[in-house]
């Protein structure tokens, strides 16, 4: 397969063209009913979105979503899609699972919100340690908020002002997360809207699974703590080398730094997430999404000595605002869901089912590279799948940037909506929830195939 500078990842530029132009005019031609409602109703929006980041989508417009049950989508000019993206994790056990929509309906005769707790609170706290780790825990409303609380502990107990983190990073819109490195310095990421602060003086950024990095940062003795995810997503994703984990937390012990694991998005690993299944020992513990079955709730937890540590330094602050927490956080709706989630739907069946579905198209995709001589790879951590349009693994965050192919990722993008098969808009992700089914699955190797068979032509 010629790769050479007239080819995108083994493709022909005008051939992705092409592609990209018959696939937004076909999309156009079969939603005009979105396209209408867009035009008289979006304009209410900033930008035309209710959320900036949905302009990210690269289809022409925005479906409007009439229903999503189950793994399936139906927008309200009625095709239905088989849903890869699940909200981005959100929704990654399916849709509405009966039992959250049944305490949803249960709680909201009873209050949605009123800052005081629950019995099902209390439930939630011991369903939460059995399925994660014995942690002291706390509610958010989303794993932005959670990472944010998680580092002002993690400057409490060191009194450090630094947090590390890994170049290419997403922990939400964590300010102090928003660094990249260039050229082995730390920079703040280009494209930051409204920036003020240097964000230097706060973060330090490292190529993920560079151990000789992480020690150089550590010893500054600046360091309060390593914020990470197990596996580095949100970028074409990047696995951790074999002694990457055992090494990050031996030298964070070491040289006095906190290690917080944020487990967002590799909650799809099995129960547990990535921690418990490959038995990390995290002093702060962090996921949101899919937690409460797709209401918006984040936990984070301490571990024991980190929760001591942080009893001591509360008694001894001046009275005053902590800096955390949100009014709507930890209210009863959350707790409900919480409950129903961790006991009904985040199972060990359910697990089997997402691994199994997640293993057949992981296998079938790499079947069609194979067949096209694609010069790709694909990845799987559990339930999450990744087509990436470069030869793999992956090492670390520059590599991965350098894989990401905006232009050709968008035409098979808005090839696969044509042909029914939705996946997220970033980096190729692909999720399997307990409601996916085998038919769904085939179909979209069946249209990856075919998409393929039209670019490696």
């Amino acid at each position: 397969m010629d790769q050479g500078p007239d080819f995108i990842a083994g493709v022909p530029p005008q051939r992705i063209a092409q592609l990209a132009e018959r696939e937004a005019s076909r999309y156009r031609s079969a939603r005009p009913r979105a396209a209408a409602a867009l035009a008289e109703g979006a304009r209410a929006f900033l930008e035309g979105v209710p959320m900036h980041w949905m302009r990210d989508w690269p289809m022409p417009f925005l479906p409007l979503v009439a229903e999503a049950r189950g793994a399936k989508i139906t927008d309200i000019d009625g095709h239905e899609l088989d849903d890869f993206c699940l909200g981005d994790t959100g929704s990654m056990f399916g849709h509405s699972p009966a039992p959250v929509a049944r305490a949803i309906r249960q709680q909201s005769r009873r209050g949605l919100t009123y800052m005081l707790p629950t019995e099902a609170a209390l439930e939630a706290g011991r369903l939460l340690s059995d399925r994660f780790g014995p942690f002291k825990w706390q509610i958010a409303t989303t794993a932005t908020d959670a990472n944010r609380f998680a580092l002002r502990v993690a400057r409490a107990v060191t009194g450090r002002k630094k947090v590390l983190v890994f170049n290419g990073c997403y922990h939400g819109t964590v300010d102090d997360t928003m660094v990249a490195l260039e050229d082995g310095r730390t920079v703040a990421r280009p494209g930051l809207v409204g920036q003020a602060a240097d964000l230097t003086q706060t973060a330090v950024a490292v190529e993920f699974n560079d151990l000789a990095g992480v020690e150089a940062a550590l010893q500054s003795g600046e360091i309060a703590a390593v914020l990470t995810e197990p596996v580095m997503t949100n970028s074409c994703m990047v696995l951790p080398r074999a002694d990457f984990h055992a090494g990050l937390r031996n030298l964070t012990r070491a040289h006095g730094a906190l290690l917080i694991i944020d487990e967002t998005h590799t909650i799809s690993s099995g129960l547990g997430g990535y921690t418990r299944v490959h038995g990390l020992e995290p002093d702060i513990f962090v996921v949101g999404k899919c937690v409460a079955g797709g209401m918006p709730t984040a936990v984070w937890g301490l571990s024991a000595e980190v929760a001591a540590r942080f009893a001591a330094y509360d008694a001894s602050r001046p009275a005053g605002h902590s800096g955390m927490g949100t009014t709507l956080s930890a209210n009863p709706m959350q707790f409900a869901c919480l409950k129903a989630t961790l006991a009904e739907v985040m199972t060990p069946r359910a697990y089997a089912t997402m691994e199994k579905g997640a293993e057949r198209l992981a296998r079938g995709l790499t079947r069609v590279l194979r067949d096209h001589g694609a010069p790709w790879h694909v990845v799987r951590v559990g339930a999450r799948v990744e087509f990436i349009c470069a030869p793999g693994p992956l090492k670390n965050g520059a590599e991965a940037a350098r894989a990401h192919q905006p232009m050709l990722e968008a035409a098979i993008h808005t090839a696969l909506v044509n042909r029914g098969c939705l996946i997220a808009p970033f980096h190729n992700m692909m999720l399997i929830s307990p409601a996916t089914r085998p038919g769904q699955i085939d179909r979209l190797i069946l249209a990856f195939d075919e998409i393929l068979t039209e670019l490696f032509a």
